[in-house]
């Protein structure tokens, strides 16, 4: 069967988390959880027809429930930072949740990766899917508006996973929804991503501060170490970079169109992913935080296990007016799409 439903378990206010298995015509199989709306694994074949799991995840709800390094969710309802938590908008100031230092980040303390999202199974002409809603209130970890959202996700019939973002308000509102799955190639657990080789159709970086905030700069990544245009391991120079990669890149040609933005390739397996986003940015994450404490699906995540490629608007852009807007307006619908698509060389 194209999608089976089984519990993942409890919250001890008795929710219950739901665990979807879909498998497209390929053999190819996504789970999904209504909890956070998150991919928990994503099983794809490398050249010799041998499958294995991509993303890093757990296999029991109580994991995501204890811990916060957001594997697979949907962050939000603002992904990436807010400087010192507050913004304004038309004049009137707004506190939020600070959880990241003096900041906040992926929508404060509990953001909507923490939602028990309602979920409705879908056969699409291209192959299954699920479709997360979820609101968030009006107040919700200080935004204004009760947000409503939905995402809609397809595994397809030719190895990708889509991802529709929709979201109205009834009060204008910072919107910035993001996937944020951590993948490794090669297998989650099986060591670095160093010898992943990547390219992002990107010339442009938005520097930050010691915080992780954007300076407001939008620096060329020619002669520096954030230079993907070109194909390159992720390990050659991640060393030199502070802390590793943590970056908001701004996407050539973005016009809120599907577009190809970054072409991934595993060497030993031959896995590929290549992103299509319709947003002016993807942040790319080296897993920087990831020590080893942590045992999930494959193993042991240590640092610079996992990499993310999170499609979005720059980090703290209500805060910076010269950037892409992320305010929703009452009447307005905001809609973004991802797509991770695989393939082998």
């Amino acid at each position: 069967m194209p999608i089976v439903r089984s519990e993942f378990g409890r919250a001890p206010d008795g929710k219950v988390a739901e665990l979807f298995t879909l498998t497209n015509t390929g053999g190819t199989v996504l789970k999904l959880t209504n909890y956070g709306a998150r991919v928990t694994e994503l099983h794809v074949s490398d050249r010799r027809q041998r499958m294995a799991n991509v993303v890093l995840g757990f296999d029991q709800f109580s994991q995501y429930a204890n811990h916060k390094e957001y594997f697979g969710c949907i962050a939000g309802r603002v992904a990436n930072r807010i400087a010192g938590g507050a913004f304004q908008i038309d004049g009137i100031p707004h506190h939020l949740a600070i959880n990241n230092g003096p900041n906040t980040l992926h929508g404060g303390t509990t953001g909507i990766d923490r939602a028990f999202w309602k979920s409705t199974e879908q056969t699409r002409t291209d192959g299954p899917g699920i479709d997360f809603s979820t609101i968030s209130p009006d107040g919700d970890q200080g935004f204004p508006g009760n947000l409503s959202i939905v995402v809609r996700y397809t595994l397809t019939n030719d190895n990708a996973v889509r991802i529709e973002f929709e979201a109205t308000t009834d009060k204008t509102t910072p919107v910035n929804l993001t996937n944020h799955s951590y993948f490794n190639l090669a297998g989650a657990g099986s060591g670095t991503i160093y010898d992943h080789v990547l390219a992002l159709h990107a010339s442009r970086f938005t520097p930050v501060n010691a915080e992780l905030i954007p300076t407001g700069e939008l620096i060329p990544v020619a002669g520096t170490l954030m230079d993907f245009t070109k194909p390159m391991p992720i390990g050659k120079r991640i060393h030199q970079v502070p802390g590793g990669y943590d970056h908001n890149y701004v996407i050539d040609h973005a016009t809120g169109k599907l577009i190809p933005v970054a072409h991934v390739e595993e060497p030993t397996t031959g896995r590929t992913m290549d992103v299509l986003t319709t947003q002016p940015g993807i942040q790319f994450y080296t897993g920087n935080f990831l020590d080893g404490s942590l045992t999930g699906i494959g193993g042991r995540y240590h640092e610079n296990g996992g990499f993310c490629l999170e499609t979005q608007h720059f980090p703290d852009s209500v805060n910076h007016p010269h950037f892409p807007s992320t305010l929703l307006r009452p009447g307005e619908t905001y809609r973004q799409t991802a797509v991770y698509k695989f393939g082998v060389v």
